[in-house]
């Protein structure tokens, strides 16, 4: 009655399928303008993980690009492209093919690292000033009368059996339903 109250709450992780469209919409902003916009995903990237090797690969990425659309536009070429444009188109669609690869690395790892976090979350649970061990089913206690032990209203799940169990009890319900079937008709 006089107890410490809820744990604090944390919130649990946004569903996968956010994130996932994200990626997608990150990855084909990139590879839809051939490479101009893979500083894209990388800015997403380092804005989420807040890593400085992040914001690193993100001015790596828009150095490259930017070096990129120079050699292109210095080309002297009017129909095909000569030696810096070659240059610049093969900087350009490495750039895109490293910084989505890294991207999509980078990202699912972090998120995955994210999830684990909150893998043993269930909603706010009881703080009675003793911590709950991994794994323990929580107790739920009633309000107690002065002089009188708290009771405890729900037991833990019982294990699952094994399944060669499973079939043993099977056949003893069998055993015992038919039992009854013949008790009743001879009563």
């Amino acid at each position: 009655m006089h107890g410490h109250g809820y744990a604090p709450q944390q919130p649990p992780p946004a569903s996968g399928g956010t994130h996932v469209t994200l990626r997608v919409l990150f990855v084909a902003i990139a590879v839809m303008t051939c490479g101009l916009l893979a500083w894209a995903p990388m800015l997403r990237l380092a804005i989420v993980t807040r890593k400085s090797y992040d914001w690193g690969f993100f001015g790596l990425v828009t150095a490259l690009d930017v070096t990129a659309l120079v050699l292109i536009g210095v080309d002297p070429g009017e129909e095909e492209f000569q030696q810096p444009g070659s240059a610049g188109m093969v900087i350009l669609l490495s750039t895109l093919v490293a910084a989505i690869a890294y991207y999509l690395f980078a990202e699912i790892r972090h998120f995955s690292r994210h999830r684990q976090s909150y893998a043993g979350y269930a909603g706010p649970q009881p703080a009675y000033g003793y911590p709950r061990q991994q794994g323990s089913a929580p107790v739920h206690l009633q309000p107690t009368q002065p002089h009188q032990p708290p009771v405890q209203q729900t037991p833990p799940p019982p294990a699952r059996p094994a399944p060669a169990r499973i079939h043993q009890v099977q056949a003893e319900l069998d055993e015992l339903s038919d039992y009854l079937r013949k008790q009743e008709g001879g009563n």
